[in-house]
């Protein structure tokens, strides 16, 4: 039996950029929008959170929104987040605060990712010690040093984990050296699985194309295979278990949760974040 009591999809923020680097070798040239997500899981133990969204005073405040965003080599642009998206207030909304949150789970610490930190102060956080090294390096411009900051509780593990009955991490490297995904098994429904960026497009998952943005290891090589055998595994994991993928920047898959009735939480969508 899963000690998951409920799975809320969190609606963050927004980013437009080229297509290409969610799949890597196609679509250049076009514009796509895509959803910043967090997701609240509610256990029998506790509240965890995979993922944080952006650090929205880099966004808000002019100085380090120029300093973040505007950097020689940054491809991305400055997200759109608006106050009453920022997560700790989207939260708040169902009466979740900051500090009920117990851990965090980072599926990598890329800036839209983990840059919602500093509001997690005192949570467990979890991470693989690989990401740790790419994110302190800026591996590939897309860390920024200072969401890291603060007195957090850090707990690095290269072996997969189970949090808790129906909550385990598995790895998916190949978009960062350390990324990981989040199996959830829910008491009812079909058991979902949080690709993370190992797939940001339904699109990935269905032509099995890598993301456009990948690391390097130590030799210089971009690892592209590492990113299909990590679109293969998350497949080959939910054939198994008869679970859902969840892509992680799919606008239209969003909307298809929203349509279902599925309890998500977003500024546009309160009554939908109630319903659950």
């Amino acid at each position: 039996m899963s000690d998951v009591r409920r799975l809320v999809p969190i609606l963050t923020g927004r980013h437009r950029y080229d297509a290409s680097l969610s799949l890597r070798g196609r679509a250049a040239g076009t514009v796509i929008e895509a959803p910043i997500l967090a997701y609240l899981v509610e256990t029998a133990h506790g509240r965890v959170l995979y993922d944080v969204g952006c650090d929205y005073r880099k966004i808000a405040e002019p100085s380090q929104r120029a300093a973040c965003y505007d950097a020689a080599g940054f491809p991305f642009g400055p997200p759109e987040m608006r106050a009453e998206e920022r997560l700790p207030a989207l939260l708040g909304r169902i009466g979740v605060a900051v500090g009920d949150i117990d851990a965090v789970v980072l599926g990598h610490l890329h800036f839209d990712h983990a840059g919602g930190l500093r509001d997690f102060v005192g949570a467990e956080i979890h991470c693989h010690p690989d990401e740790w090294e790419a994110a302190r390096a800026n591996a590939d411009g897309a860390y920024f040093a200072g969401d890291l900051e603060g007195a957090h509780r850090w707990r690095f593990q290269r072996e997969e984990a189970s949090l808790c009955a129906g909550l385990r991490i598995v790895d998916s490297p190949g978009h960062t050296p350390g990324h990981r995904s989040l199996v959830i098994e829910l008491d009812a429904g079909p058991p979902v699985i949080l690709c993370g960026d190992a797939a940001d497009l339904q699109e990935n998952l269905d032509a099995e194309i890598a993301p456009g943005l990948l690391f390097r290891d130590g030799d210089g090589r971009v690892r592209e295979d590492l990113a299909l055998a990590s679109i293969r595994r998350l497949k080959g994991l939910a054939q198994d278990l008869g679970a859902e993928l969840w892509p992680n920047h799919d606008f239209a898959h969003w909307r298809r949760l929203v349509d279902r009735g599925w309890p998500s939480l977003s500024a546009a969508l309160l009554p939908s974040a109630r319903s659950g």
